[in-house]
């Protein structure tokens, strides 16, 4: 081999101004538990987290959900004591989902005044009034079919002949975004969270807040939202799976990365305040460009899946739950996202403050 002496001068000056082993050792700022600490770059708190909870009516109702783990269906009468546990571990924001009492076609409870989520949001406030409540505005957990707006069905007033049957109607769909996002904020919703990936929801949201004097109230756009699978326990959680079909006509495909970019980009031009990406874990690539690209707030979602799986390899003893649960969320934060929406908030919170 043919050796460039002036290659070798050059290398040889490159190490005299950046040194490396043994002038440089790294292991010397992981000396104790106190200089990691210092030096520590992600830092996780209360205000980082955003608590889902899922409300139904009933009384005296709180139902388990068997798939994750310390998880539950709240009835209204219920609920104050859930808030007032939330408030205690300053968790600032919950966001939330409806179980309504009949589901029909077009998803009439969420834009009902007397529905679940607009009674729930008024519950939250009487008792919380500080505390953040975020609506997540979709309809797949209001439909008798399941999915996130108006089907293309023949006889329906909106059937469109041209397009497939079964196929979601995106205007007609937005419409019913825009009444419902005005309800829940007149029931006193801080946060619209549209997360259906219907396309314009954001610009069709804002201008129906500002035209109904909600100028105030922030949009939080599911701007990057996958078609996954690790979707499976929320959809026993809210009781809304799809009954034909899936959701990817709408949801994006967990192949695209410069899909997820474009979205964005739309969500911020039709000026969402807010953008999240969801699922957190398998999408850190995608959360990472995106706070790279844009300096608006940003949230992932630790969904359902990722939840359960945890739980599920803790419960074999594969994984010791709070290091991993902490680990994954650490992960989050340092890819980008500035809030978490997470089923482990309030665990998070005990374990931050070193409470079992």
């Amino acid at each position: 081999m043919i050796v460039n002496k002036e290659d070798l001068n050059q290398q040889e000056t490159a190490n005299a101004a950046h040194p490396v082993y043994p002038q440089i050792r790294a292991r010397r700022l992981r000396v104790n538990s106190n200089l990691r600490r210092m030096v520590r770059e992600t830092i996780l708190t209360p205000a980082n987290f955003i608590y889902p909870l899922f409300i139904r009516h009933g009384d005296d109702f709180q139902k388990p959900i068997l798939s994750m783990p310390g998880q539950f269906q709240w009835s209204l009468d219920r609920l104050p004591d859930e808030i007032r546990r939330i408030v205690a571990l300053n968790i600032p924001a919950v966001i939330l989902f409806g179980i309504p009492e009949i589901k029909d076609a077009c998803g009439s409870d969420n834009y009902n005044p007397e529905g679940i989520v607009p009674r729930a949001i008024r519950t939250i406030k009487d008792i919380a009034p500080d505390l953040i409540v975020i609506s997540d505005m979709c309809f797949c957990e209001y439909t008798d079919h399941g999915h996130c707006g108006i089907i293309n069905q023949i006889g329906d007033e909106h059937y469109e002949a041209h397009l497939p049957k079964g196929y979601l109607l995106n205007d007609p769909t937005l419409e019913l975004l825009a009444k419902a996002s005005v309800v829940h904020a007149q029931a006193g919703a801080d946060i619209i969270a549209p997360s259906g990936m219907i396309d314009g929801m954001v610009g069709t949201i804002r201008s129906a807040l500002d035209a109904n004097q909600f100028q105030h109230v922030s949009v939080m756009s599911y701007a990057a939202k996958y078609a996954s699978g690790f979707y499976g326990p929320f959809r026993d959680a809210a009781e809304s799976p799809p009954q034909f079909g899936d959701r990817s006509q709408y949801q994006m495909d967990p192949a695209n990365y410069r899909e997820a970019l474009k979205e964005v980009a739309l969500d911020v031009a039709e000026g969402t305040d807010m953008l999240l990406i969801k699922p957190a874990l398998p999408y850190l690539d995608v959360l990472s460009a995106v706070r790279k690209s844009y300096n608006l707030p940003i949230a992932a979602y630790q969904v359902s899946g990722e939840f359960a799986m945890l739980h599920a390899a803790a419960a074999n003893g594969w994984i010791d739950l709070q290091r991993c649960a902490l680990e994954s969320l650490t992960s989050i934060k340092r890819a980008g996202a500035d809030m978490i929406v997470t089923y482990f908030a309030q665990d998070a919170v005990r374990w931050l403050e070193g409470k079992s």
